[in-house]
Parts: structure tokens; sequence; C-alpha cells
């Protein structure tokens, strides 16, 4: 069954926002690298759950993808 346009939109939302997610983590690397030791180890746990939300966004628009989430009509 094909997507609805919400679902759509929904799905791609979901992929742009775990994308903004993936840049933000490979900038914040980029800059740890010049870090000491301590604070490079701080940046790459949150780097660490950035990638958790983001596969966690990508888990969702997969859903989205076969139907288990469905974006409802606004009333």
């Amino acid at each position: 069954m094909p997507l609805t346009k919400p679902n759509q939109e929904l799905s791609r939302d979901l992929k742009a926002a775990a994308s903004a997610i993936e840049d933000a983590a490979h900038d914040l690397f980029r800059e740890a690298k010049t870090y000491a030791e301590p604070e490079f180890l701080a940046v790459m746990e949150k780097i660490a759950m950035l990638h958790e939300h983001m596969d966690r966004l990508m888990e969702y628009a997969e859903e989205v993808k076969v139907g288990r989430i469905t974006r409802a009509k606004s009333e």
C-alpha cells in the first residue's frame, strides 16, 4: 500500500532530522579531535547519544514506511 502524502512527509521529516543530527555529530567529532583527552571523551559520549537518537529516528521512518506508524488527519 503506497504511503499517504502526510505519511510521506512524516517519513521525510524523520529522515531529515536524522541527517541533521548526523551532520552535527560529525561536526562535533571534527572539533573534538583538537581537545585534550578528558574533554574529548566527554564529547564522544554526547556523540554516541546523538547517534542513538539518529538511529531511533531512522527506525521510526522505517515504521512509517511499512505502515506501523501513521499520521492521523488533524481535526
